[in-house]
């Protein structure tokens, strides 16, 4: 390890060109990943349903789905699509946004999530430089998206996400990567705690549920990773994105439908990841 980050500081657009190829890799294993885990979800409550349902009667267990099974294939012809056509961006250019079976229009959502995985990772580089923060930086990175667009599709905020995600920023502090161990535990109980009383109160003002569990989790796990003094800046930025996307939809839409706001967490959070120290310092005027 030692020896790679040495040839990576002495050879930084190395370490870029790697990090761009790669985080395109990733990219697109994010697209599985956001498109399969919440029919995955859907499969095992169905599951659930079925064994308290009926215990007696054996589950029918068809093909199931995980996130490497079935091979991805063309939603319209359910062709199977070969590896030279699932290249991160290139395919897609290549196949000008069609499926090479059948013509079906292919989402600009899949490249451009590729493509939003390698320019974030790209500016976790500049911001870290070749070390351990930039490695573990990288994988919060990469979780936050998919968590992002999970929400944004299906409003929730899977447990099999969030959870790990704190356990590993819990984790990685013990050993003092981004804040010490004792406000890397603050940090999540505190998270978690905060939304859960905004949570509590608006729920006894109004009788309706403002937020889900998924959130105060997703807050949580960002507090383990950066201890407790991010969080105000990650519900100040969260609240203020959330409003003026909220205001904006409300307006397009008119009418009242619940909106996501994982994803205004996750891009608060990803944001004091960064650059947190510094919005600070200027607000305090420091």
């Amino acid at each position: 390890m030692q020896d790679i980050i040495a040839y990576f500081i002495q050879n930084l657009t190395a370490l870029y060109i790697a990090v761009a190829l790669v985080s395109l890799c990733i990219g697109s294993f994010l697209n599985v990943v956001i498109y399969r885990t919440p029919r995955m979800m859907e499969q095992d409550w169905q599951q659930e349903c079925q064994m308290l349902l009926n215990p007696e009667q054996p589950i029918i267990d068809h093909e199931k789905l995980t996130l490497s099974k079935p091979a991805s294939s063309c939603p319209a012809c359910q062709q199977p699509i070969r590896w030279y056509q699932n290249i991160p961006v290139i395919s897609w250019l290549v196949l000008r946004g069609k499926c090479g079976h059948c013509q079906h229009p292919i989402s600009i959502r899949y490249p451009a999530i590729e493509l939003l995985t390698m320019l974030c990772s790209l500016v976790v580089v500049m911001v870290f430089g070749p070390t351990i923060q930039m490695l573990f930086g990288l994988i919060l990175t990469w979780v936050l998206i998919a968590l992002t667009f999970i929400d944004f599709d299906t409003q929730l905020l899977p447990d099999r996400f969030t959870l790990p995600l704190a356990a590993l920023g819990l984790g990685i502090n013990t050993f003092n990567i981004y804040t010490s161990p004792n406000s890397a535990i603050w940090g999540y109980l505190i998270g978690f705690l905060c939304l859960w009383i905004v949570y509590y109160l608006f729920k006894v003002i109004t009788g309706k549920e403002g937020m889900g569990y998924g959130d105060f989790k997703l807050l949580a796990a960002l507090g383990a990773w950066m201890g407790p003094l991010m969080l105000p800046l990650i519900v100040l930025l969260s609240s203020l994105l959330g409003a003026i996307i909220g205001i904006i939809l409300l307006k397009l839409r008119n009418d009242n439908q619940p909106f996501a706001f994982g994803p205004y967490i996750a891009i608060a959070g990803w944001v004091a990841f960064l650059w947190g120290d510094q919005i600070m310092k200027i607000y305090l005027g420091g």
